[in-house]
């Protein structure tokens, strides 16, 4: 089970993360969905700033992950998106069409993959091993969908991952059943959206 984090200012303001603490609001958005944590045998988070206070704030008591760090995006980390293409319209436009280019000089597409793909793949996924849940940026959530689905690498630019959604992978490696971004928010009724509690 891979829970998004909250919100911060970065995602807000569309910059590479940069290993960005939740603000405030992530903060509260998270505490009223920690009703809606499914429970698990085992509780990792990634090892990044927002995955470590999204899941002390859900009232996990979790373990870091380094496997399930955020995506290394090198020298633009920090950076708005939107300036980025401005100054690099063209290392833009490989990033985003060849998996294995690395212009901002951090982790490749490709390297993001074999990395969450690979830690995916270390969990058996029989009955013996029990759940596991984990907090993880949204890039490692689509990196996962996208190595436990076998899809190819580009498949990744087309899956939105919301903040606070649960996405379940169910199954063992080599076959992976996927159910994605059910909402750990609270309704008007106050009911979760996850569990209907």
């Amino acid at each position: 089970m891979l829970i998004s984090p909250a919100l911060n200012a970065a995602l807000r303001e569309a910059r590479f993360d940069g290993d960005a603490p939740l603000d405030a609001s992530g903060v509260r958005l998270a505490r009223a969905a920690a009703v809606a944590v499914p429970a698990a045998d085992r509780r990792v988070h990634g090892s990044d700033e927002r995955c470590t206070g999204t899941a002390k704030a859900l009232g996990l008591r979790s373990e870091p992950e380094p496997a399930l760090r955020g995506w290394d995006l090198g020298r633009w980390r920090g950076q708005r998106l939107a300036q980025v293409s401005r100054d690099e319209p063209e290392a833009v436009s490989t990033w985003l069409s060849d998996p294995s280019a690395a212009p901002h000089d951090g982790e490749s597409l490709l390297d993001l993959h074999a990395r969450v793909g690979g830690w995916l793949d270390s969990l058996r996924g029989g009955a013996d091993d029990g759940s596991v849940l984990a907090v993880v940026e949204p890039a490692a959530v689509r990196a996962a969908i996208v190595h436990a689905l076998g899809l190819p690498p580009q498949a990744f630019w087309r899956l939105d991952v919301a903040p606070l959604t649960l996405t379940e992978l169910s199954g063992r490696p080599g076959r992976w059943n996927l159910r994605c971004g059910r909402s750990l928010s609270i309704g008007t009724d106050g009911t979760t959206a996850a569990h209907g509690r």
